[in-house]
C-alpha cells in the first residue's frame, strides 16, 4: 500500500471516529444519592426560570402602560434567557432521569452553538439597555427622536446577528478538530472551551478565535456598559434636588442590578477557573449565571419596578379570571 493510500485511509478512519464520537457529560456531581435532589432542584428553577421570564414578556406585551423602549428590551432580554436555559437544563434533567451521561457528537455541537447565540445575546442586550438609559438620564430632550423604534428594533436584530455569526464561526471552527474516542467533559454542559481541552488536533486556531472573541464581545461591551454609567452618575450628580436625583437612579437601578448580577457571575466563574484546577468546581460557578442569574432577572425587576409589579398583578388577575370560568359549570337553558 502506497503512502498516499495509507494517508488517506488514516483519515478517512479519523473522520468517521470524529462522526460518531460520543461526549461524556459528568455533570455536577457523581454521587447517585444527590442526583435526586440535583434533579429537583434543576426542576424547580428551571420552571421559576421560565415562568417568570414568560410572565415579563406578557405583561409587557399586554400593558400599554409598558410599551415603551426600555420595557421592549426587557422583554427580548427574558426571550433570550429562557433560550439559553433550555438550551442546558432540559438535558440536564434527562441524563439525571435516565441515569444516562452520553451526549452525541452533534448534540454537544448543537448545544455549544445556541448557548453561545444567547448568552451573546445577553451581553449586547444589556449593552444595550446601558445605552437607553444613557440617553434617557444624560438627554432627556432628544430621546424619543434619538431611540425611535425603527432604531431599537434595528439594535436587536444587529445584536442578534453578532450573536449568530460569532457562534457559528466557534461552531465551524469545531468542525475541523478530531475526538478520537469516547471523550468525557467535567461540565454540565458543552462548553466552549472544555470540547477544545478534549480535542486531540491542534487547536490553536480556535483559541486564537476565541481570544479575540472574548475581548470584543465581552470586555468591548463591558467597557461601554461602564462608560454609560459613567455618564449616567455624573448627571445624576449635578441634579439639585435629591427628589430628582432619586427618580434618576431608580429608572436604571434594576438594570444595574442585573448587569451586576450577571458580569459578578461571570468574573467569578473566570476566576475560580483560574485560581482552581478543578473542573468540578469550575462547572459548579458556571451555575450561577448559566441557571441562577436567568432565573433571578424577573424578580429583580418585578420587585424594584411599580410598573411591573401593577402590570403582574393585572395578568395574574385576569389569567384567573381565564381559568375560573372554565371550571364554572355551563348553564344549559
Amino acid at each position: 500500500m502506497s503512502l498516499f493510500s495509507s494517508r488517506v485511509l488514516n483519515n478517512m478512519e479519523l473522520e468517521n471516529l470524529t462522526q460518531v464520537a460520543e461526549f461524556l457529560l459528568l455533570g455536577l456531581s457523581e454521587d447517585p444519592q444527590l442526583q435526586p435532589v440535583l434533579f429537583a432542584l434543576l426542576l424547580a428553577t428551571y420552571l421559576v426560570t421560565v415562568l417568570g421570564n414568560l410572565l415579563i414578556i406578557l405583561a409587557v406585551s399586554s400593558d400599554s402602560h409598558l410599551h415603551t423602549i426600555m420595557y421592549f428590551f426587557l422583554s427580548i432580554l427574558s426571550l433570550a434567557d429562557i433560550c439559553s436555559t433550555s438550551t442546558i437544563v432540559p438535558k440536564m434533567l434527562l441524563n439525571i432521569q435516565t441515569e444516562s451521561k452520553t451526549i452525541t457528537y452533534a448534540g454537544c455541537l448543537a448545544q455549544a452553538y445556541f448557548f453561545m447565540v444567547f448568552l451573546c445575546m445577553d451581553n449586547l442586550l444589556l449593552t444595550v439597555m446601558a445605552y437607553d438609559r444613557y440617553v434617557a438620564i444624560c438627554h432627556p430632550l432628544h430621546y424619543t427622536v434619538i431611540m425611535n423604534p425603527r432604531l431599537c428594533v434595528l439594535l436587536v436584530l444587529i445584536c442578534l446577528l453578532i450573536s449568530t455569526v460569532d457562534a457559528l464561526l466557534h461552531t465551524l471552527m469545531l468542525l475541523r478538530l478530531s475526538f478520537c474516542k469516547h471523550l468525557e467533559i467535567p461540565h454540565f454542559f458543552c462548553d466552549l472551551a472544555q470540547i477544545l481541552k478534549m480535542a486531540c488536533s491542534d487547536t490553536l486556531v480556535n483559541n486564537t478565535i476565541l481570544l479575540f472573541a472574548t475581548i470584543f464581545l465581552g470586555f468591548g461591551p463591558f467597557s461601554g456598559i461602564l462608560f454609560s454609567y459613567a455618564r449616567i452618575f455624573s448627571s445624576i450628580l449635578r441634579i439639585p434636588s435629591t427628589g430628582g436625583k432619586y427618580k434618576a437612579f431608580s429608572t436604571c437601578g434594576t438594570h444595574l442590578c442585573v448587569v451586576s448580577l450577571f458580569y459578578g457571575a461571570s468574573i467569578w466563574v473566570y476566576l475560580n477557573s483560574a485560581v482552581t484546577d478543578s473542573p468540578r468546581m469550575s462547572a459548579v460557578a458556571s451555575v450561577m449565571y448559566t441557571v441562577v442569574t436567568p432565573m433571578l432577572n424577573p424578580f429583580i425587576y418585578s420587585l424594584r419596578n411599580k410598573d411591573m409589579k401593577g402590570a403582574l398583578r393585572k395578568l395574574t388577575l385576569g389569567i384567573f379570571s381565564i381559568l375560573r370560568c372554565f371550571k364554572s359549570p355551563v348553564v344549559s337553558l
